[in-house]
């Protein structure tokens, strides 16, 4: 009886303690319990900016700036590494040889960035500290443009593309080697690395960690400051000896096997194709004519379509012409500055095919006489951009401003061939004036 009537009471009075203790874990430990509830990962989706002239040139200094100190570094390391400074370079090399014989290699490495940050904060305080190898080279700034014109922000657009293009080749390239490395697409490069793998592995069986690390702080120190100052010094060495540049430089990229395999077939079907092609040449016209009359843009012959002497055809380096837009900025309307076509150079004349112009017409081609041309230059919309661009300006007595030949992929070689042409006829003829004296 006694059990029964007390019994209620102790229950109650369980569930208060209870309640009392609940409460006073979740008000000490209640925040940091939050913190491990399990929730859906929310997708934000970030709001993309809209293309702007401004902010793509400011977005190109801002990533100069920032990767300013990195290729600082890595000139240094390369400075240190091919003896630009004979004795910074000795006394590094002593100091690391020392610091890796007594197995002090990671901790003298772990000491120069806490170096490295100590100067940083002094900098940061106002000090100046200024320590390079190799002189560094004061580029020249550029005062911010404001308003760029339509022309300007179409070949800034191009410029940017360029580099996008030839960066993400790059990494492509590497990113290819790497996978072919490894998935046996050349099996003398990847048996080596195989090799190499396995000794790696038995060494570490059985040697001590502490002369692994020994030996391969020794190793490393005698690679970075001799060997590789040999091999960069001495090229036909480095050809021959210097076996992870040999691997890679071996390495096909994807474009290179697909143009491994069409040769392979092309090679099988050549002599079939050789025989059918000589029963398209008409007869007493050798191939060498019959390219040669061959030559004429998509509209006509080319000499009718520049209204030119038939003796004028294109230059054997342009004979399918470049790619480009011409840009006259003596104009006002974007649909008269702004032209896509074909550049070609002839022996005598500049002659620029718009694509635009109609077979009837060739009001919107232009002929430029080479003898009539006062400057050439490549041209670069900002000189921000890594590169010299991907335009050339031709100056003119009848054009106020230069006119600008841009987006041409293969800019160099036009510029060369131009110039080159150029020069000849500037040497061989001489200008009307001279002659009147």
């Amino acid at each position: 009886m006694n059990t029964l009537l007390f019994s209620p009471p102790d229950k109650q009075q369980k569930e208060v303690w209870s309640s009392r203790l609940q409460k006073w874990v979740y008000e000490r430990f209640g925040v940091y319990i939050e913190d491990f509830r399990f929730q859906p990962e929310e997708s934000t989706v970030e709001a993309e900016e809209p293309l702007s002239a401004k902010r793509l040139t400011e977005n190109m200094r801002r990533l100069k700036r920032g990767a300013r100190p990195v290729t600082n570094f890595l000139r240094n390391l390369s400075a240190l590494s091919n003896w630009h400074s004979v004795y910074t370079s000795a006394i590094a090399f002593i100091i690391y040889m020392n610091a890796a014989w007594h197995g002090w290699a990671i901790p003298m490495l772990l000491f120069l960035a806490i170096l490295r940050l100590s100067l940083n904060y002094l900098i940061a305080r106002g000090w100046r500290i200024q320590w390079s190898i190799v002189p560094e080279v004061s580029e020249p700034t550029e005062p911010p443009k404001e308003d760029l014109t339509v022309s300007e922000k179409f070949q800034l657009v191009l410029d940017v593309a360029q580099k996008a293009q030839n960066l993400f080749g790059k990494m492509s390239d590497v990113l290819e080697k790497i996978k072919n490395l490894f998935m046996w697409v050349q099996p003398e490069s990847t048996r080596k690395l195989y090799i190499c793998l396995w000794v790696a592995f038995i060494t570490s069986c059985v040697l001590p960690y502490k002369l692994m690390g020994f030996m391969m702080g020794l190793y490393a120190g005698i690679k970075f400051f001799i060997i590789d100052f040999l091999f960069k010094s001495c090229p036909k060495l480095r050809d021959k000896y210097d076996t992870p540049f040999i691997v890679w430089n071996s390495l096909p990229t994807d474009p290179q096997l697909k143009e491994r395999t069409n040769a392979t077939v092309s090679r099988r079907i050549q002599p079939v194709v050789s025989r059918s092609s000589l029963a398209t040449v008409p007869c007493g016209l050798s191939r060498e004519e019959d390219t040669g009359s061959a030559r004429s843009t998509k509209k006509g012959a080319f000499h009718e379509i520049f209204s030119l002497l038939e003796s004028e055809r294109p230059l054997a380096v342009c004979e399918n012409g470049w790619r480009c837009c011409l840009i006259n900025r003596d104009r006002k309307m974007p649909t008269d500055y702004i032209r896509n076509g074909v550049l070609y150079v002839t022996e005598n004349y500049l002659c620029f095919e718009s694509s635009s112009s109609r077979s009837s017409s060739s009001k919107k081609n232009k002929v430029i006489k080479l003898v009539d041309i006062t400057d050439i230059q490549k041209y670069k919309v900002l000189s921000v951009l890594p590169g010299s661009g991907m335009g050339i300006s031709i100056a003119t007595p009848s054009t106020q401003k230069p006119l600008v030949f841009g987006a041409m992929i293969h800019r160099d070689e036009a510029f060369e061939a131009i110039f080159t042409q150029y020069m000849k006829i500037m040497t061989t003829t001489k200008p009307p004036a001279t002659a009147e004296l």
